[in-house]
C-alpha cells in the first residue's frame, strides 16, 4: 500500500461530489426547461442525483468482483443517510416532515429493506432479485409522479424552484450545455468509483480489514457526501422537505435501483455475507423502523432527535471498529448496548409517540 493509492482514494471522493453535483445540476435545468414540474424534480432527480456516486460504485465493484463493497456501500449510506445526515440537519434546525413521509415513504423504505433482507437469505442478490427491485424503483417513481401530480404543494414547488432555479431559457446553448453537464458528471461518476473501488480494496487488504467494513464506513460515507451537502444546505435555508425527502428518497433508490441493477450486471448476482446478515442489514431495518415514531411525533424531527441519530451512528461506528480489531471489551460493549441504551431508547420514542398521539385526540 502507497501513498498514491490515498491520494486515488481522495480523488475518488472528489471525483464523486463534483460528478454528482454537475449531473443534478444539468439534469434539474434541463427537466425544468422540458417542462416538468420542480415538485417532481425534487422528488425524483435530485433525490437519485445524489445516489448517483452509490449507484457507479455498487455497479463498478459488482463488475470488479468485490460485492461486500456493492452490499456494505448500500446498506452503510443507508444507515448514514438516517443517522448522521438527518441527525446533523436536524440539530442545524428541527426538520418538518410531511403526511405523505410519514405515510408513504417510510413504510416504503421498511418494506424493501425487509425484502433485501429476505433475498439475502440464500447468500446472494440473484439476477431475478436484482429485476425484481428495479422494478420496484421504477414503479415507485411513477408513484411519486402520480402522487405529485394529484397532491400539488406550492410552497414545495416555491422551495424547489429557490434551491434549484430555472432561468425558463431554454435556447439551443443553454439546452447543449446541461447535457454537457449531465454527461460530464456522469463520466466523472464513473472515473471516480472506480479510483474508490481499486483503492478503498487495496486499503483493506493491506490492514487486514473486510470489504465488506470499508464499504460501510469509508466508501459509504464518500459516496453519501451528495446527500450530506444536499441536507445541510436544505436546513440551513429553512427550505421545509428537501432535507428529509432527499434522504428518504435516496435510501429507497439504493436498495431498489443501486442493488437491482448492481444483481442484473454481475455475472453471477451480489453475494450477501453472513455477517451483512446478522447484522448490517437487521440494523438499516431497526434504523428505518426508528423512523416511524420519531417522525409521527409532532411530524418533526427535534434537535434532541438529531443528537439521538448522531450518537447512535457514532455507536454503530464504533461496534464496527471494535469488530474489525476482536478488541476484548466489544462483548461488554454489546452488552450495554442490547440491555440498556436500546430499550432506553425504543422506551422513550415510543412513549412520546404515544404522548402526540393522545394530544391530537383531544384536539
Amino acid at each position: 500500500m502507497s501513498l498514491i493509492t490515498f491520494v486515488f482514494l481522495v480523488g475518488g471522493f472528489i471525483l464523486l461530489v463534483v460528478g454528482a453535483e454537475l449531473l443534478v445540476k444539468g439534469a434539474s435545468i434541463l427537466a425544468g426547461i422540458l417542462g416538468i414540474s420542480p415538485l417532481i424534480i425534487g422528488l425524483t432527480i435530485v433525490a437519485y442525483g445524489t445516489s448517483a456516486p452509490e449507484m457507479a460504485v455498487s455497479v463498478m465493484s459488482s463488475f470488479a468482483g468485490q460485492p461486500d463493497i456493492a452490499i456494505g456501500n448500500a446498506v452503510g449510506s443507508n444507515i448514514l443517510n438516517i443517522l448522521l445526515i438527518l441527525g446533523l440537519s436536524a440539530v442545524v434546525t428541527p426538520l418538518v416532515v410531511s403526511r405523505q413521509i410519514i405515510r408513504s415513504d417510510v413504510p416504503i423504505m421498511i418494506g424493501v429493506s425487509v425484502l433485501l433482507f429476505i433475498f439475502g437469505l440464500d447468500g446472494k442478490v440473484n439476477r431475478v432479485d436484482g429485476i425484481i427491485l428495479f422494478i420496484g424503483a421504477v414503479a415507485y417513481t411513477f408513484s411519486l409522479i402520480y402522487q405529485s401530480r394529484r397532491q400539488e404543494d406550492s410552497f414545495s414547488n416555491d422551495e424547489f424552484v429557490a434551491e434549484y432555479a430555472f432561468s425558463g431559457n431554454s435556447s439551443l446553448l443553454v439546452l447543449g450545455k446541461n447535457i454537457l453537464l449531465i454527461l460530464v458528471g456522469a463520466a466523472l461518476l464513473v472515473l471516480g468509483s472506480r479510483f474508490l473501488v481499486n483503492s478503498a480494496t487495496e486499503i483493506a487488504r493491506a490492514l487486514g480489514i473486510s470489504e465488506l467494513m470499508i464499504g460501510l464506513t469509508v466508501v459509504s460515507f464518500g459516496t453519501s457526501l451528495p446527500e450530506l451537502a444536499t441536507s445541510l444546505v436544505a436546513s440551513i435555508r429553512g427550505e421545509r422537505d428537501i432535507a428529509v425527502g432527499n434522504v428518504l428518497g435516496s435510501n429507497i433508490f439504493n436498495i431498489l435501483a443501486v442493488l437491482g441493477l448492481a444483481g442484473i450486471v454481475a455475472p453471477n448476482g451480489i453475494n450477501v455475507s453472513a455477517t451483512a446478515i446478522a447484522f448490517d442489514i437487521p440494523v438499516a431495518i431497526a434504523v428505518a423502523f426508528a423512523c416511524l415514531p420519531i417522525f409521527y411525533s409532532g411530524s418533526r424531527i427535534n434537535r434532541w432527535e438529531g443528537f439521538l441519530f448522531i450518537f447512535y451512528y457514532l455507536t454503530y461506528t464504533g461496534y464496527l471498529i471494535l469488530d474489525a480489531v476482536n478488541h476484548n471489551s466489544l462483548p461488554i460493549y454489546n452488552t450495554v448496548m442490547l440491555f440498556f441504551v436500546i430499550p432506553l431508547t425504543a422506551i422513550t420514542l415510543i412513549t412520546t409517540a404515544l404522548q402526540e398521539r393522545n394530544s391530537r385526540r383531544k384536539i
